[in-house]
């Protein structure tokens, strides 16, 4: 037996369900009467940790205080509960087979044959019950990446099947998301998929105890009751899921569908009334905003708005503590030019310039900088857009005609941007970045001490290149800044332009950081800022006039 019990969330006939959303917003509620409640994903697929992936492969890698390339759905489990995720929250088959492998080199298996079971599926449920083992948690929700049926979602199935056994009654349970279709021809919902589904599951060996049902329309009464006798669980066990407006208003779709009480009374724990009156207000001003700002967001993967998830969900953490909202303009670093620029930026309240990689698409995000600089638009770079403030800087106010950065450029004899020292001999590019939480100690008197309100922060990091510290004198003499800098190696984590309103770039993510509990700071000030600029031309404007 165990203290600790264990959710586990599938998904059937189709992926991108929502399974991720559906466990944050269970796990909010259960969190909201009194439980310490985690979640962690399992991914099927082979690649060791989604850092080496493309984003438009799989959206954006999240990244933990410890350091871990993660998955993007360990995001919205943090931006929903507020607690931090950490290596032990993401697991890919990948890392199992590796994890395997160099045990049967070790001879940890004293000359067995290594097999999928028990070998493989010993190591999923090992690392499935290692958050649950830590003491720290009433309940470890557990998502299963894919759809069941699946080849590599199998040995999952099977290592949850065999953990059901092994925990005992009311200890474990699985929900099952699945589709309800609406066919407009017949004017009708289709219960076959999921009839299909469960039938799969359960050729797996596993019966599911809750069904959660994604549909455009309400379910009938008679229907969720067809559901249950076919699906072999219980009537009120059959939720809907049904489409909102946002992915905020779930967990009380999801009270009012009672899967909170349901999953208790299944597990034999206590139900009391969630206190989410925190996160209602939040939803209020969200929906409710006072006035807009548009934010231009350029990119180089702004095809696809999963990859830059966290930054888009900051924003609308931020908006909410503003009581504004923040209208997103996605434009394309690639298609930017000295040609198109003004016509491209010269509306917006605000320009973030997001990371990334490679040097696809860099003059554009170097044009972009340079005019929100001269025009005195509310700038916030990240990552690769703070080191592309330092270049444009250096290019355009030191005269430094060649300054680049040895990613973009490694014969450059102008290097603002460099390699960090001990990347330099590193072959491997899985993990091997500056990765999870550094501290930054902030300079008195700047934007940004003013900002955070503390001497020292810690954030998470990403990247391999750094500002070369040899240009830092030349640049701070000519009005950018280092207000941020890592106590420890002294790297400019933070610069700032000082004769410009607002004008902030970050060597890290403070996205990652965002939930709807604390709204991140550096946002909240950016959105602040946006508003400001946006009031004064208004006001040019009418005078003008």
């Amino acid at each position: 037996m165990t203290n600790t019990k264990y959710i586990f969330v599938t998904g059937g006939v189709t992926s991108s369900l929502g399974k991720g959303i559906i466990a944050a917003s269970l796990a909010k509620l259960l969190q909201s009467q009194g439980y310490r409640v985690t979640i962690q994903k399992l991914d099927p697929y082979i690649n060791v940790d989604p850092g080496t992936l493309n984003p438009y492969e799989h959206g954006e890698c999240y990244v933990t205080e410890d350091g871990a390339e993660t998955d993007l759905d360990l995001g919205h489990y943090e931006r929903f509960l507020n607690v931090p995720t950490s290596q032990a929250n993401n697991v890919t088959t990948g890392r199992i087979y590796q994890s395997v492998i160099q045990k049967e080199r070790r001879g940890e298996f004293l000359g067995k044959t290594v097999q999928v079971v028990p070998h493989i599926t010993d190591e999923i449920k090992h690392r499935v019950q290692l958050l649950g083992k830590s003491g720290d948690y009433d309940i470890v929700i557990t998502e299963i990446g894919g759809t069941v049926g699946d080849i590599e979602s199998l040995p999952y199935i099977e290592a949850v099947r065999q953990l059901r056994w092994d925990l005992g009654e009311n200890n474990g349970i699985v929900i099952h998301l699945t589709l309800v279709p609406y066919l407009s021809a017949a004017g009708e919902l289709k219960t076959k998929p999921t009839q299909h589904s469960v039938k799969t599951l359960m050729e797996s060996g596993i019966q599911a105890d809750i069904l959660v049902c994604r549909t455009e329309h309400h379910l009938p009464k008679d229907l969720k009751r067809k559901l249950a006798l076919f699906c072999n669980v219980t009537e009120g066990s059959v939720i809907q899921s049904i489409d909102a407006s946002t992915i905020y208003d779930v967990p009380n779709l999801m009270l009012e569908e009672g899967l909170d009480k349901v999953v208790l009374e299944k597990l034999d724990l206590k139900s009391t009334k969630p206190d989410i009156t925190r996160w209602n207000e939040f939803l209020s001003r969200h929906k409710n905003p006072k006035t807009e700002v548009t934010i231009g967001l350029i990119g180089k993967y702004v095809e696809l708005q999963d990859s830059y998830k966290s930054i888009l969900e900051a924003f609308i953490h931020s908006g909410a503590a503003n009581e504004v909202k923040v209208k997103i303009e996605s434009i394309h670093s690639e298609y930017l030019n000295s040609d198109n620029i003004e016509v491209k930026l010269s509306h917006l309240d605000g320009v973030l310039v997001a990371p990334g990689f490679g040097e696809r698409g860099i003059e554009g995000k170097i044009d972009a900088v340079k005019f929100v600089r001269e025009n005195n638009i509310p700038f916030l770079g990240i990552c690769l857009g703070m080191q592309m403030a330092v270049i444009e800087y250096a290019r355009n106010v030191l005269k430094i005609e060649n300054a680049d950065s040895t990613e973009m450029n490694p014969d450059t004899t102008s290097a603002v941007i460099d390699l960090m020292e001990e990347q330099k001999s590193i072959t491997d590019k899985g993990g091997t970045m500056r990765l999870g939480a550094w501290a930054c100690d902030l300079k008195l008197g700047s934007k940004v001490r003013d900002i955070y309100k503390e001497e020292t922060i810690k954030e998470r990091h990403r990247h391999r290149y750094e500002f070369n510290s040899n240009y830092k004198d030349q640049l701070e003499e000519a009005g950018m800044i280092a207000t941020g800098l890592n106590p420890d190696t002294g790297l400019v984590e933070i610069v700032e332009v000082i004769n410009h309103p607002w004008f902030v770039g970050v060597q890290y993510h403070p996205e990652y950081k965002s939930t709807v509990a604390n709204p991140h700071p550096l946002f909240v000030a950016f959105v602040a800022a946006a508003l400001k600029y946006k009031s004064k031309q208004k006001g040019a404007s009418v005078a003008q006039n």
